[in-house]
């Protein structure tokens, strides 16, 4: 099972991600990854292993920036390597994945897309930056629409985040089949597979709904429905800590309670 944490805002986006990914563990995993905007285009770093061996691997490495997605992998499609942890990229590293779920149809889409583009894994999930590199241009460079133009040739269950270089300020997010919760702070906005990882910086949290995406950007989280018309979406106010959360399966129960509201 995969966790999935996002960030944007003032704050320094590495330490967030590492946190929130640490109150991921408990899904188990076997490597672990993040991404970061800033004005050099998309920076990263993976490691295979906990999360200790990324926090190493990033020691040193200047990783400034305000928006950025982390992910932890359990492989299900290609072997534990580093090259298989996510973040995953576009052939020309402007666009960065992290996905939850599986893309059934990926061999086909992957016998497809070899022939324009590069790929440097063995996982499912790479054939999305690679879709989205193609639908991109192709929407007149909305990302919205490019992603979604993507999913509708993927089948399976998937919550995918995605950033772009041309884009520094802003995450997007999909949902199919896979839950996602959407974190509204003060001045900033957060993204995780499981509230555990938002109930440190915020209790208020919006479970994206089936068939919705999501514009996160600094303190504004805008939710739209598959014909891309905004959605009003209420934030629901958790009453318990980030302490009371931490176990796994009460997290669980949480997501569950709220999406049955």
């Amino acid at each position: 099972m995969c966790g999935i944490v996002g960030y944007v805002g003032p704050r320094e986006t590495v330490t967030v991600l590492l946190d929130s990914l640490k109150r991921l563990e408990y899904r188990g995993y076997d490597s672990a990854g993040v991404v970061v905007v800033n004005g050099k285009g998309l920076l990263h770093e993976k490691a295979t292993g906990n999360i200790a061996s990324l926090e190493a691997a990033l020691n040193g490495v200047p990783m400034h920036g305000r928006t950025g997605l982390g992910h932890t992998r359990w492989a299900t499609h290609g072997g534990v390597t580093r090259e298989n942890a996510h973040p995953h990229f576009s052939c020309d590293s402007r666009v960065a994945v992290v996905h939850n779920g599986i893309v059934e149809n990926y061999a086909e889409l992957r016998a497809e897309l070899s022939a324009r583009h590069t790929f440097r894994s063995g996982t499912d999930t790479e054939v999305i930056p690679h879709l989205i590199e193609e639908t991109y241009p192709e929407t007149g460079g909305d990302p919205l629409r490019a992603i979604r133009k993507a999913m509708d040739r993927m089948h399976g269950s998937f919550a995918v985040a995605v950033v772009f270089a041309d884009h520094p300020d802003v995450i997007y997010v999909a949902r199919v089949n896979c839950p996602i919760v959407l974190g509204v702070g003060d001045g900033e906005s957060f993204l995780a597979s499981d509230i555990a990882a938002l109930l440190p910086y915020t209790r208020k949290v919006i479970p994206l709904e089936e068939g919705e995406m999501a514009r996160l950007e600094p303190g504004r989280i805008t939710v739209l429905d598959r014909d891309f018309l905004p959605k009003e979406r209420t934030p629901l106010e958790i009453p318990w800590s980030a302490e009371s959360a931490n176990k796994g399966a009460f997290a669980h129960f949480m997501l569950k309670e709220i999406h049955e509201q």
